[in-house]
């Protein structure tokens, strides 16, 4: 079966990420009490990994429920007044530039402009079954079977790109967990994440479209320097604001926003004469179900990681980055954040069991650099190896060519937009 494929895959580079955290952190904690002499060290590990376990799902895991429950919830209105259909018309002539090799008004187009819509509106539920379908419909369409094509290709970019105007997951954490995880101001990554995210898509679709050799013609050209130059107008404007300024901009407008697109999808459902808290309670059930996937994930990687860094492995491997960068003469202090950013491709479950490990940390938190940092690089980019595994084993692509660096590579242009984004706003 291919979703067993993909299944194990994905299951294997977890699996892999997961023994190493535990098994260098013992390691580690051995050289300390064989070489330096540390009696304490494994009753630290112990302590840390039970009280771990217990904090995961009581801090983090309950009150994540309920966000994700209600924005779920507001997202399924969204869903059935046509706020996706309406994206998908908008953005249909710039996929079209991007897929020469499908057909006008083939079932993928749609199905990759549904998928596409409902990611930027973070409806993972909604996106994976359109993706699915495009993929399938693309694989209809393949002459090779089993050799990923130029659309399947950039299909997966553009998904690893990170693609995500309305950051719920990211708000949502950054709102929940008691006060060791609670932002003071959670949707003050709002703009940041998504100036990261469309200038990672464009940089994206540009190297891709060379190496496939795309026909950049004027609509082409016009889609992707309005949104090159929104982004770096944006930027040059904040750049040259007080620091006081930067941040009350970030938090001002990423709230605005953030509480207009909730009450205009409401009113959206209204104008569409739908019932409205009926589809908020369809979705909103989705939103249960979607963090008890999400719980034993979270948990088993936050005690690895706990475990890890409690031996003091974790701070041998910022050292050494830190250590790197200094000799480069580079500003250092993005250096906490970045085993978010290199862990992304790998999970998005371990990713996110960093991102709680730097706001647990008192010497760091959510609202610290790092903290806001991290967030950024969590939603610029996004889990390659997985997305990779998921739509190519659906459909038995086997041969995926420069599918990787190519995925990577949107990871990595991500990881750079994040960094300078981060220093403008927030440093």
């Amino acid at each position: 079966m291919p979703f067993k494929r993909h299944a194990k895959i994905s299951i294997m580079v977890l699996n892999y990420v997961w023994i190493f955290f535990i098994v260098v952190g013992f390691l580690v904690a051995l050289f300390k009490l064989i070489v330096l002499g540390d009696t304490e060290i494994f009753k630290v590990l112990v302590d840390g990994m039970f009280k771990k376990a217990g904090g995961s799902v009581m801090e983090i895991g309950l009150p994540l429920a309920g966000t994700m429950i209600f924005f779920l919830g507001i997202m399924s209105i969204a869903e059935k007044a046509g706020g996706i259909s309406f994206i998908a018309r908008i953005l249909n002539p710039f996929l079209k530039r991007l897929f020469p090799e499908v057909p006008d008004k083939h079932p993928a187009m749609g199905e990759m402009v549904m998928n596409f819509s409902a990611n930027m509106l973070g409806l993972d539920n909604a996106a994976t079954p359109f993706g699915l379908k495009a993929m399938q419909s693309l694989e209809d369409l393949n002459p090779e079977k089993g050799r990923a094509t130029n659309s399947q290709i950039m299909f997966l970019v553009l998904h690893t790109s990170g693609l995500t105007l309305i950051p719920l997951s990211i708000i949502a954490l950054r709102s929940t967990g008691g006060e060791a995880y609670k932002s003071m101001e959670p949707a003050s990554i709002f703009i940041p994440c998504v100036l990261a995210t469309i200038t990672a898509t464009i940089a994206s679709v540009i190297v891709v479209g060379i190496k496939q050799k795309l026909k950049f013609d004027g609509v082409l050209f016009a889609w992707i320097g309005s949104l090159l130059a929104i982004v770096l107008s944006i930027l040059f404007v904040i750049s040259h604001l007080p620091d006081e300024a930067k941040n009350n901009v970030s938090k001002i407008y990423g709230n605005l926003i953030l509480i207009a697109l909730i009450v205009g999808i409401v009113l959206g459902g209204v104008w569409k004469k739908i019932n409205v808290f009926d589809a908020f309670i369809e979705g909103a059930k989705e939103g249960f179900h979607v963090v008890l996937k999400i719980l034993p994930y979270l948990v088993g990687m936050l005690v690895s990681i706990q475990i890890f860094r409690d031996s003091g492995a974790f701070l041998y491997v910022i050292d050494f980055f830190k250590y790197t960068f200094s000799i480069m003469g580079a500003n250092t202090d993005f250096v906490d954040a970045l085993p978010v950013a290199i862990m992304k491709p790998f999970s998005g479950s371990g990713a996110r069991g960093l991102l709680v490990d730097i706001y647990s940390n008192p010497a760091l938190g959510p609202d610290s650099f790092a903290g806001k940092l991290a967030r950024i690089f969590q939603g610029s980019a996004d889990t390659t190896f997985y997305i990779i595994a998921l739509y190519y084993g659906s459909v038995g692509i086997k041969n995926i060519r420069y599918s990787i660096w190519a995925g990577l590579l949107a990871d990595f242009l991500g990881v750079l937009a994040a960094i300078i984004i981060g220093y403008i706003f927030f440093h």
